[in-house]
């Protein structure tokens, strides 16, 4: 059989934390894959990414006193503690502001644009007027249009998966500052998906059976046909697709469009070919050479939370930028606990990867947990403390790791670690479980874990029965009896052999100590049908994995201590001494116009504002508050004058009373002043009571 050559990713996890639980599944559930390839003797490069453009990078950089760049170095810093603690093995690891990313996100744009899926359009969006930056898509937050749930972000819904504009949200506010947003003008980019030619090849390629699950059909199935929009009218097809972000930004800058960047859904799945090419540029390969090869597969490995980018957008970015489109993207759900509540750190139900680690737990306790229960399908799935530990100990190691240790003593102790010959009944069990082979394979080809697992426990059972049924500690009493000893033991020892080659892929490092026992190279699933032989020469059994502990468990879920009760100040300061009424009458509180508003020559911080007060004559204010607010954005507006104030002499001029506007008392953690503005209605020269 020929071997296939394989290209396997999973999903971008953005640069700006730590990994969670649900990363660490998908790269189980995807290194499992990649190893039931590679011992199937198939040619596979497995690559990953952290996601690192973005407005949220951008502004997690900025407070944390850091470049976007070194920030996102920073967090892959932390990366390989989870990867090497949970023997997950890319082969290569990248970002997406590499070369490689830049070059090539640049090029599909480009070949997009010359075959005719690219336009420009003006449109509105929305703004942030405290923050005086556009807002990405995930710095906006509303009501989704489509199912009405809330804090539901600004390009798609979590709860629905609709995909929308920020414009469709309904009551949108900004997620920066919880300022409601303004609509202003710009110049975007748009990927044409609504373009015939896309619809006909995604409807083809999404529908055929072919690139996603059954269920993933079905739900994008959805997305094709008529659909209501928050207007109230109703649309056909496919949404064209913006593409574009205004500066300030960190991402890839358009080519053809200063100050116009890639959003970061473009360039983001392009992060999976760069890093592949950075991994064959290591390797002296050809990048382009390898992309050509009509027999390549390749298979993206995500959560359903992203399907829409990765079985509409990415497909067709691929398609019509002339490069080959995924094989296949495969689905996974999400992981809950404790028969489907949310993970919760504060209520001890988040499973903390660190954490688990720390604790001493095995790895591959969790990799085999986890293998047991996926499925190939897009469902969620539970992690059960209870179920977790009963699986582990018996069945992982009751079942499966206790044949090697009720055999392996006897072949030492009295046969020197040599193996013998194995009797008529003893020949038929190791068939049996030879016979599974393919079975366990297609589990392992279709993602369906579960099935291997189930069918590796049965065939643990036969084996159990064999030696409940000859009984070789007793055999071991018995005089004469020497020669059926060393046959029962030498066939419980080729049957643990060959399920550990079955449990090799969810078991990786267990089965390296198997063969350092067996003195076997590393074994693949075409060594199952090789067997040790007479006289093989076996070491000294080593106990394989301990038990799952109860209190590691209570440990691992035991919730954080309550922070510390600290009194709450408002606006970061306590509230002033009591004042009477009469105190607070000796403030002439006063409705101003801002009639005209300019910079001071000479200062950054202050504003000069000509008000009207209603006393038919303008008063000069000196204001510090130009690092908030643009002259233009104040021009018109009513505020509030303290109009008894003394005037201070200052070297600009003579201020005349003074603006009010609200500030936090810790300015470096919360920056901002906010100048009061009247509801309509009120004029200059009224008086606040």
């Amino acid at each position: 059989m020929t071997a296939r050559k394989i290209f396997v990713t999973t999903a971008l996890p953005y640069a700006n934390g730590n990994f969670h639980i649900g990363h660490i599944m998908e790269y189980i559930q995807a290194d499992t894959w990649v190893r039931a390839q590679r011992m199937q003797g198939n040619a596979v490069n497995f690559v990953g990414a952290d996601d690192a453009h973005g407005a949220p990078i951008m502004i997690a950089a900025e407070k944390a006193g850091k470049t976007p760049q070194q920030f996102v170095a920073d967090i892959a810093a932390g990366r390989k503690q989870y990867l090497d603690g949970f023997h997950i093995a890319f082969d290569n690891w990248s970002n997406t502001d590499s070369a490689e990313n830049h070059e090539l996100s640049k090029q599909i744009y480009l070949d997009l644009k010359k075959a005719g899926f690219i336009e420009t359009r003006t449109i509105e969006q929305f703004f942030d007027p405290e923050k005086n930056m556009f807002l990405p898509d995930r710095f906006i937050k509303g009501e989704c249009p489509r199912c009405h749930a809330k804090d539901q972000y600004g390009d798609n819904c979590e709860v629905c998966g609709a995909v929308y504009a920020p414009t469709d949200l309904i009551n949108p506010y900004s997620a920066l500052s919880g300022a409601k947003p303004v609509l202003k003008t710009s110049e975007h980019f748009f990927f044409k998906l609504s373009d015939p030619r896309a619809v006909e090849f995604l409807t083809e390629w999404t529908q055929d059976g072919q690139h996603v699950q059954p269920e993933v059909a079905n739900k994008i199935k959805e997305w094709f046909g008529t659909r209501t929009n928050p207007d109230g009218t109703t649309s056909e097809g496919l949404d064209d697709w913006d593409i574009s972000r205004d500066a300030p930004y960190f991402g890839i800058e358009i080519p053809d469009a200063p100050g116009k960047y890639f959003y970061v859904w473009l360039d983001a799945p392009v992060g999976y070919l760069a890093s592949l090419k950075e991994l064959l540029n290591k390797r002296g390969e050809n990048y382009d050479a390898y992309m050509a090869d009509p027999t390549l597969e390749q298979y993206h490995f995500i959560g359903k939370d992203i399907i829409t980018f990765h079985t509409l957008f990415w497909p067709a970015m691929l398609k019509f930028s002339g490069r080959k489109t995924p094989t296949r993207i495969c689905v996974h759900g999400f992981m809950t606990v404790n028969n489907g509540e949310k993970m919760s750190k504060s209520r001890g139900t988040g499973l903390d990867p660190l954490k688990y680690l720390s604790l001493g737990m095995n790895p591959e306790w969790l990799r085999y947990y986890l293998g047991a229960k996926l499925n190939g399908k897009n469902e969620d799935i539970d992690f059960n403390p209870e179920d977790f530990m009963a699986r582990v100990n018996a069945d992982l190691i009751g079942k499966y790791v206790n044949i090697a240790s009720r055999a392996a003593g006897f072949l030492v102790k009295r046969f020197d670690g040599k193996l013998g010959d194995m009797g008529e009944d003893g020949q038929a069990l190791v068939a049996q479980l030879r016979e599974q082979k393919d079975n366990i394979i297609a589990a392992y080809e279709h993602r369906d874990t579960s099935r291997a697992v189930r069918e590796v426990m049965l065939l643990c059972d036969r084996v159990n029965a064999y030696v409940d049924a000859n009984k070789p500690w007793e055999l071991a009493k018995k005089e004469g009896m020497e020669a059926r000893l060393q046959d029962v033991c030498t066939t419980c020892i080729e049957a643990f052999r060959i399920l550990t080659i079955y449990l090799k892929p969810m078991l990786p490092h267990v089965a390296a100590e198997v063969a350092n026992f067996l003195i076997v190279p590393p074994e693949n699933f075409g060594d199952i049908d090789r067997p040790l032989g007479k006289d093989h020469q076996i070491g000294e059994y080593k106990h394989l994995m301990q038990r799952v502990d109860v209190k590691q468990l209570d440990a691992l879920f035991e919730a954080p201590p309550a922070p510390v009760e600290e009194k709450v100040l408002p606006g970061g300061e306590e509230i002033a001494p009591t004042i009477t009424i009469d105190d607070f009458a000796k403030v002439d509180l006063r409705i101003a116009k801002i009639v005209e508003c300019k910079p001071v020559e000479g200062s950054t911080k202050l504003l000069q504002l000509t008000l009207d007060a209603g006393e038919g004559r303008m008063r000069n204010v000196f204001s510090g508050i130009s690092s908030m607010y643009q002259p233009e954005q104040l021009q018109g507006k009513l505020t509030v004058l303290v109009a008894n104030l003394a005037p201070r002499k200052m070297k600009f001029g003579v201020s005349e009373g003074m603006v009010l506007a609200a500030s936090h008392a810790d300015e470096k953690a919360h920056p901002g002043i906010y100048v009061l503005e009247p509801f309509p209605g009120a004029t200059p020269g009224m008086r606040i009571h």
